[in-house]
């Protein structure tokens, strides 16, 4: 809501003006924020359903848990996919609000044939950033701590999906920071999705200029020469996935023997 708020106040202007020359700016830049703000969803709604695995663990529950027929894996289980379904529902909550706020302010139409898209992108996103935050509280005991954390996330998920300030404008150090994280790519695949057809119409007489607005916007991700298509940026997000998944695995053990120490 945050990154929403701040595009209608401060941002969504300043953008038409930069790109004056490109036709029906609001229709090309309304899905560009519902891809970015859709990230920020993922990766702040997942955080908050597993600070009640922070809460458990600060008040033992979760190391009494542990000592059940359930065992440490399966209630680490449940909590991944409690947080999950979250994700996704909150996920598709914003995307129709946003929608819908567009299709009423700025006669946006609503394409309900990008849904099963929307979905799909929805259940990676869930669950490449619930294994990460699950990574990143695997050590959290206190609530405390937890909203410190919070904190953290909520405010450097808005930059890294390149929300807060496009990809294109930053300096050439920041944005290589940028494409060595799984928000840039996570946000590509909403943007990719959300803007296609759009793109295709406004650039319809612009066509050298495509290339350039998907860069600068991060609709595409370039590496060197060459930009990433949507099937690469569901690769790369989803080796993001496992790299931290086999974390989690790692840390399991060590974990684990924090929960139940107290036990």
């Amino acid at each position: 809501m945050i990154s929403f708020v701040l595009y209608l106040v401060f941002l969504s202007q300043n953008m038409i003006n930069n790109w004056s020359s490109v036709p029906d700016t609001k229709l090309l830049l309304d899905p560009w924020l519902i891809g970015g703000t859709m990230t920020i969803t993922a990766i702040t709604t997942t955080l908050s359903s597993l600070s009640l695995m922070v809460q458990d663990r600060e008040k033992n529950i979760l190391a009494d848990l542990s000592l059940t027929d359930t065992g440490f894996i399966g209630i680490q289980f449940s909590y991944l996919i409690t947080a999950m379904i979250v994700g996704v529902i909150m996920q598709l909550i914003m995307y129709f609000v946003m929608s819908i706020y567009f299709m009423i302010v700025d006669k946006n139409p609503l394409n309900l044939l990008l849904i099963p898209q929307i979905f799909g992108i929805a259940i990676l996103s869930s669950f490449i950033w619930t294994i990460f935050n699950l990574l990143l509280l695997s050590f959290a005991k206190k609530v405390d701590t937890l909203g410190k954390i919070a904190t953290i996330v909520g405010t450097a998920s808005g930059f890294f999906a390149g929300v807060y300030i496009p990809i294109g404008f930053l300096p050439n150090g920041v944005q290589n920071v940028m494409k060595y994280t799984p928000a840039l790519y996570n946000t590509a695949l909403y943007r990719d999705v959300l803007m296609k057809s759009q793109l295709q119409n406004s650039f319809r007489n612009l066509s050298a200029g495509t290339n350039g607005f998907k860069e600068a916007m991060g609709v595409s991700v370039k590496f060197g020469q060459h930009i990433l298509t949507i099937q690469q940026d569901m690769l790369v997000t989803l080796a993001f996935a496992i790299v931290i998944m086999v974390l989690v695995i790692l840390i399991s053990n060590i974990s684990r023997r924090v929960v139940t120490s107290k036990v």
